[in-house]
This record gives structure tokens, C-alpha cells and sequence, in this order.
């Protein structure tokens, strides 16, 4: 199995591209219902993730942000707290999992950093979920 099992490609991905604004960004993040979105540069490499509390931080620090000040301010300004990792398409399907353990969903790259799409964390539970019913596993305890 490889990561691209998992993928949901590129399309079906919400994205804002660096060069979007501030206020760009809240209404696509509002849009979609996202808590964090991924970011790419206008030629499709992947930059990285912004989250609900890094626009957060950021307009805590503008003191008396309105949204029309927010259309002048170039999402480049904003200050990633914590970013999402990605992953290589060609990488083990265990460095997949050990990032989705701390994130809500994975960055999927190829080999020259451009953004394919995202594989989410519910989804591999999913699959992990599907996979114990499968052989009988679930609802048992360690005590049965």
C-alpha cells in the first residue's frame, strides 16, 4: 500500500495561494469550514498551512483590525506557528501515519514540492476501522 491510496487529489482540496490576502483567506477558510488550509505558491508548490489561530495571532497583533484593512495584507505577513508537514508521495506509508498523528491532515508532495493533494487523518482511521471489522477485531477488550 502507498500514500496515494489515500489522496484526495489536489481538486477536491480548498487551497489560497501566498499572494492572496488576509481577507481572502478568512472568507475561503469560512467557505469551506476549515480550521487550516494548505498554501502554495501561484506555480503549485506547496509553502505550507495557515491555521484559524495563526490569522488569529496575527490580527490580535494589528490592534483594531477592520476587513477592509484586512484586503491590504498579504497572507505573506502572517507568521506560521505551527506548520503542517507534508510528505513525498513516494514516502513510506509509516512516516504518513506518524504525521497524522499530530496533524488533522498531511500535505502531499511530489518530488519537486508541488502540492497533489492531502490525505486526512479520518481517513486512515477509517480504513484502520474497516480493516479490525474485517478480521472480527472490533468491539473486543483486551479482556475478551
Amino acid at each position: 500500500m502507498n500514500i496515494l491510496f489515500f489522496l484526495k487529489p489536489k481538486h477536491e482540496v480548498a487551497v489560497v495561494y501566498d499572494d492572496y490576502t488576509l481577507r481572502q483567506v478568512l472568507e475561503t477558510m469560512e467557505y469551506h469550514r476549515y480550521a487550516t488550509i494548505p498554501v502554495l505558491h501561484r506555480d503549485g508548490r506547496f509553502v505550507g498551512c495557515l491555521s484559524e489561530g495563526d490569522l488569529l495571532w496575527h490580527i490580535k497583533e494589528m490592534n483594531n483590525l477592520n476587513l477592509r484593512e484586512a484586503e491590504k495584507i498579504p497572507i505573506s505577513q502572517v507568521r506560521r506557528n505551527r506548520d503542517y508537514e507534508s510528505v513525498r508521495v513516494t514516502e513510506k506509508i509509516e512516516n504518513l501515519i506518524n504525521k497524522a498523528t499530530s496533524q488533522n491532515f498531511v500535505p502531499v508532495v511530489d518530488d519537486q514540492d508541488y502540492f497533489i493533494g492531502i490525505v486526512t487523518r479520518s481517513d486512515i482511521i477509517s480504513y484502520c476501522y474497516e480493516q479490525l471489522k474485517a478480521c472480527g477485531l472490533e468491539g473486543r477488550t483486551s479482556h475478551d
